[in-house]
């Protein structure tokens, strides 16, 4: 006897396991390169402009990941991570995207 099947989504997108890793591991580069950056004291600043065109000059990691309007999924995951690192320890925001962004690349 087959299962029933319950449909959620109509419109979503199925892939294969590769591409799905893929999509992921391009998804932790993006972040990689907007953040690594910031990295250090010579970490350059970046401008963030709000939809009512006000501006914000930071290079302060948490602050970024929590403006970004982050849509794919796993990067809104690893922006979680990396924000809950700085709400615990008060630092290492852009540290855990680094690295979290370069262990995705080796698998790649």
């Amino acid at each position: 006897m087959a299962a029933a099947v319950k449909q959620v989504n109509a419109h979503a997108e199925t892939m294969g396991s590769q591409a799905a890793l893929f999509m992921n591991i391009n998804a932790a580069k993006g972040l990689l390169e907007v953040m690594k950056t910031n990295l250090g004291p010579r970490g350059t600043i970046k401008m963030l402009v709000g939809g009512a065109g006000d501006i914000k000059l930071t290079k302060d990691g948490n602050v970024l990941l929590r403006e970004m309007q982050i849509q794919n999924p796993t990067a809104v995951m690893i922006a979680r991570t990396a924000v809950a690192q700085d709400d615990i320890t008060g630092d290492g925001t852009t540290t855990t995207v680094l690295m979290i962004g370069e262990l995705l690349k080796q698998a790649e």
